[in-house]
């Protein structure tokens, strides 16, 4: 990894690591040519939008083929790719072609609209954009379009499922390589894979590097830890390009193992249980809200989930009470999972004791994974404080791409990486997370910068002033909450017309605040700061609360806040089945 792009691992440290065994100098490319020699006939991928069941040699084939026709439109080595399409079988066609040329893949969600696009594109100067035509109701091509006009560098628009308008189908770009794929500077170990996205506190988001040496080395020891071999079938419920689904052990571990992977359109039981039944599925993985709506619904089911062997469970906290639900619902052993695209990976382990797994979010993957527990001027505290949380190891990061202020404040002179997370450490290693020390929401396993959505706020002609909290919510864990001061002499607003305006802007659905309440003025700490911490107890104590400190017209929520995901998520009704970038 280029030290101009991004800090990479000290030269002793990387040493370390190759001669412990975590390091062995694979590639993604090379990980699949070899499942594909090993085992041609095994299924690889499930895909059942479209009756799809691709071997590992037909996944490889197909993977050569479009690096193939990727070369010839002069995609290279370095490129950088945004990919975001939904659970589909090209998913993964698409980021193992890059990875055979040595592209990389911007794994953006499906979720994400043109302020996050645009920014992905000119960031990263994105030599293409691969999305599917329509998806959930959203019509893809239209912000292609946009996001063309705006961005130079970006070249190429593939649409890999559905009609291509006026862009180019992915079905068209393969090529029949004569002979052996030539790949005229394939990519090393120690090159960047991928860049995978932040749930970072700010309202810009920063791209994680990550290497191929590193991230595999995440692979391999989450399959040991979760059980996964080749007899695995994993269920890919969430979004695909999340670093949860995809590494925890998710789909590329279980690509590793020479398992099965088997795609879900939609993560509600009335989809995804079928696919268990049918498919024979062992493991999958599920955020907090999704998984409560799985144990509610198994114990009426009338599919067979008998197959089904470990649920991971992370993205956030997992409460224990709901936690103590899963084995009696569903069968299956519980596994709790702490981490985050940066790198550092907690797992409870499957022989733990059952009060371990369901109190704790679990022990780190290698014993090279270091941990600090500290308090706010950095000094160690004793096991079981409660402090910030800071690590490094062999699959962390050592800086963001591109960004060496935000490095500065992220990362400490020696390595460890800051997390943000509140945590405090047990007398047998396992992690407690209590909470966050930014400014972030986390809606369902979704991290929703504050700032970024205060932003949006601020821009409203009538809009004098915003603040935005995160207040509690049994379902979600949490939901957001606007509080808004509106311009002198501005005409009065509903919540429902500052609602339309951020969504016009372009935002992620999820961001868009679930409540909001219009406020005189905001409570000051007592050197006249704006005291976020009143503002969030008054979110707690939900609409009308406000009054203690200004009078406020109150809003009530959006009564899908907190409801179940529908089977189709839609912009005025976004799932919360989605994780963070965080595992």
């Amino acid at each position: 990894m280029s030290g101009a792009e991004a800090p990479t691992w000290p030269e002793e440290f990387a040493a370390r690591y190759r001669a412990a065994g975590h390091w062995r100098g694979e590639t993604f490319g090379q990980l699949l040519r070899d499942r594909a020699a090993e085992h041609p006939d095994r299924i690889a991928i499930v895909d059942p939008t479209g009756g799809r069941r691709w071997t590992y040699g037909q996944l490889d084939r197909r993977a050569d083929r479009l690096a193939a026709g990727l070369l010839a439109r002069g995609i290279v080595k370095g490129d950088k790719v945004v990919v975001q399409l939904p659970n589909i079988a090209e998913f993964f066609e698409t980021i193992f072609a890059l990875f055979r040329i040595g592209a990389l893949p911007v794994f953006a969600l499906p979720a994400h609209r043109e302020t996050e696009i645009r920014y992905f594109c000119e960031f990263t100067e994105a030599a293409a954009y691969v999305i599917p035509a329509e998806h959930g109701g959203f019509d893809y091509r239209d912000l292609a379009a946009k996001v063309l006009t705006e961005v130079p560098a970006l070249r190429h628009v593939f649409v890999a499922a559905g009609d291509p308008g006026a862009f180019e189908a992915l079905s068209d770009v393969p090529l029949d390589p004569a002979g052996p794929l030539a790949v005229p500077d394939p990519p090393a170990p120690g090159d960047l894979a991928f860049l995978q996205l932040s749930g970072g506190s700010t309202g810009v988001p920063k791209l994680i590097p990550r290497t191929h040496d590193d991230y595999i080395y995440s692979l391999r020891g989450s399959n040991e830890l979760c059980g996964v071999d080749a007899d695995s079938v994993y269920l890919v419920a969430l979004p695909a390009a999340h670093n949860f689904p995809l590494s925890s052990p998710g789909s590329l571990g279980a690509l590793y193992a020479g398992a099965r992977v088997v795609l879900c359109p939609q993560p509600g039981p009335e989809v995804a249980f079928p696919l268990i039944e049918s498919e024979g599925v062992t493991i999958t993985g599920l955020v907090p809200p999704l998984a409560l709506v799985w144990t509610e619904a198994a114990p009426s089911s009338a599919y067979d989930l008998s197959s089904l062997e470990v649920l991971l469970v992370g993205g956030a906290k997992f409460s224990e009470e709901a936690a103590r639900r899963v084995g009696p619902a569903l069968g299956c052993t519980l596994q709790q999972v702490f981490g985050m695209a940066e790198g550092l990976v907690n797992y409870t382990r499957l022989d733990d004791p059952a009060e371990t797994i369901v109190t704790t979010q679990g022990r780190p993957i290698s014993p090279d994974d270091e941990i600090r527990v500290v308090d706010d001027e950095d000094e160690d505290l004793p096991v079981g404080a409660t402090g910030h949380l800071l690590t490094r190891g062999p699959y962390t990061i050592r800086g963001y791409w591109k960004a060496p202020e935000h490095n500065a404040r992220s990362f400490t002179a020696d390595g460890f990486y800051r997390t943000g997370d509140v945590v405090r450490l047990t007398e047998t290693g396992h992690l407690v997370v209590e909470g966050r020390a930014k400014d972030q929401i986390n809606r369902g396993g979704e991290k929703i910068a504050a700032e970024e959505v205060e932003n949006h706020l601020l821009a409203h002609p009538s809009v004098h002033d915003a603040n935005v909290v995160a207040e509690p919510d049994p379902y979600l864990g949490e939901r957001t909450c606007a509080y808004v001061i509106l311009r002198k002499g501005a005409e009065p607003l509903k919540p429902v017309a500052v609602k339309k305006f951020v969504r016009g802007r372009g935002l992620a659905a999820y961001k868009v605040p679930d409540r909001v309440e219009f406020v005189e003025s905001f409570p000051r700490t007592g050197v006249g700061k704006i005291s976020k911490k009143d503002l969030r107890a008054a979110a707690s104590n939900g609409p009308d609360s406000a009054g203690g400190w200004s009078g406020s017209a109150s809003a009530q929520p959006d009564a899908v806040a907190a409801a179940p995901p529908a089977s189709t998520p839609s912009a005025s009704n976004p799932s919360p089945s989605t994780p963070p970038a965080q595992a």
